[in-house]
């Protein structure tokens, strides 16, 4: 894990980036301009002189940031392969949000349940490879052995079992839960040991008990109004409609004029020579006494 700073410039070089795309300025020039302002007690600035070198040389950032594994973590290099992979439908700006959003959660003392939530959402939202997705989020430093672990398993059943599920089984309130339902059959242990390591708490494990069997998102909806971490970024919605009015009046005027000819059609009144076009004269034919 970095220090607090790190994730505070991180998260402000990702906003630079979104921002000033909009001004169709090149990547590149962005990225040199962005390296101005951020702290030079950070170590951002040579991350981002090797990310520049590569992106001129090879046109792309995630390899760059898979090598500075360092500094980067897996599902940053993962997100950022993800956009700039041709055939995807997931715009290069909305993987920037994505990175953005994770920073400044991470540098506001990000909760684990809330970063793997939150990670596994935009995964869901902008329909990317859960294989990669999920591989790739179990290398991230924040998580311990046991979430790894789950995360991987998460990898191997995503699909077949329901996503409320594999929380409610590891919440504290199942195992409550499943104590309360010993002591109401009499058994002699007074205390069951947990079947697994809970990594989710009381109130997750109610959220996700009251969400089996639904839509996702009002799991993932739900589990950001409690956990607080930030929402995920999505595609935006194009609106055609300034570019559709145009297009409307200039059909409608050709639907005028075919009406208007087939009027003087029906009259008897139509004239095909206003429709001639005089054809241009031959360069070579001028009158003997005037000059060309």
């Amino acid at each position: 894990m970095l220090d607090k700073e790190e994730y505070v410039e991180q998260s402000h070089f990702f906003r630079v980036i979104v921002d000033r795309l909009a001004d169709n300025v090149p990547l590149q020039d962005l990225m040199a301009q962005a390296r101005e302002e951020i702290l030079a007690s950070t170590k951002l600035p040579l991350a981002i002189d090797f990310l520049l070198s590569e992106l001129k040389h090879a046109g792309v950032l995630a390899p760059a940031m898979a090598r500075l594994s360092h500094y980067f973590t897996p599902f940053q290099a993962f997100v950022m392969r993800e956009a700039e992979t041709d055939n995807r439908r997931f715009e290069f700006t909305t993987a920037l949000e994505i990175l953005r959003y994770e920073a400044t959660y991470r540098a506001a003392g990000a909760e684990v349940q809330g970063m793997f939530l939150y990670q596994f959402e935009a995964l869901c939202r902008n329909r990317l490879r859960y294989d990669h997705g999920l591989a790739a989020m179990a290398q991230d430093p924040c998580y311990d052995a046991a979430w790894r672990e789950w995360i991987l398993s998460v990898r191997r059943q995503i699909g077949i079992i329901d996503l409320a599920d594999m929380i409610y089984v590891r919440s504290q309130h199942y195992e409550t839960r499943r104590q309360s339902t010993a002591d109401s059959h009499g058994d002699d242990e007074p205390d069951l040991q947990p079947q697994r390591i809970v990594l989710f708490g009381e109130k997750e494990g109610r959220i996700a008990l009251a969400n089996r069997r639904k839509d996702p998102l009002y799991l993932f909806a739900a589990m950001q109004r409690h956990l607080g971490y930030p929402a995920v970024p999505r595609r935006k919605k194009f609106d055609d409609t300034p570019y559709l009015i145009p297009q409307i009046l200039s059909r409608l005027e050709q639907f005028e004029t075919r009406l208007k000819i087939m009027e003087e059609e029906a009259r008897d009144q139509f004239d095909i020579t206003k429709f001639y076009v005089k054809p241009p004269e031959p360069e070579g034919d001028t009158n003997p006494g005037e000059t060309p």
